[in-house]
């Protein structure tokens, strides 16, 4: 028994370790990342108070970036369509730190090629520093690239990997969809 057990450790270790590298940060109770105030590609005013009752999926990028935004929202997107009908109790939010180049209709393709329901979110340059401030992300060419996961009540729960997998997000989104007022994540 013994011997089978030591020799089941590497792949208990590997099978440890893609779980980890795989998990979002629980950042309940942080003292920041709680609003914004930006307008949506449809021209309305956005808060994070606009979507309680949702989660959220809170994403910092620029519509001309290269690799690591599409394929986040891509990630994104798919993560809602493994979740099926419980897709449509998240939303997902892009806001754009290139306003100057990201208009409102670029916004709108851009988000809408990853998921119809997305909403891209933009502001001018004092309201995007303001933004990424708040959510403590870095801004232009090098931005930050963190998924913020908000909860239905609308405070921020947890951060995602840069590595996660739609699998992964999904898993994360189940537990924020089940987890309506108890405020731990198990």
């Amino acid at each position: 028994m013994t011997s089978k057990l030591i020799a089941a450790l590497p792949a208990l270790a590997i099978v440890a370790f893609a779980s980890f590298a795989l998990a979002a940060t629980d950042v309940t109770g942080v003292p920041w990342g709680r609003n914004l105030h930006l307008l949506g590609h449809d021209g309305k005013p956005h808060e994070l108070g606009d979507f309680r009752g949702k989660v959220v999926a809170l994403y910092f990028g620029y519509t001309r970036c290269p690799d690591v935004c599409p394929m986040t929202m891509a990630a994104l997107g798919q993560a809602l369509q493994l979740l099926g009908s419980d897709g449509k109790r998240v939303q997902g939010l892009f806001v754009t730190v290139d306003p100057q180049h990201d208009k409102p209709a670029v916004l709108a393709r851009y988000v809408g090629s990853f998921n119809q329901s997305f909403i891209g979110l933009y502001g001018d340059a004092q309201a995007t520093q303001r933004t990424t401030r708040e959510f403590k992300v870095e801004s232009g060419r090098h931005h930050s690239t963190p998924v913020f996961l908000f909860d239905a009540d609308g405070r921020l729960r947890l951060i995602l990997q840069p590595d996660a997998t739609p699998q992964s997000i999904a898993r994360d989104l189940r537990l924020l969809l089940a987890d309506r007022s108890s405020g731990a994540l198990d």
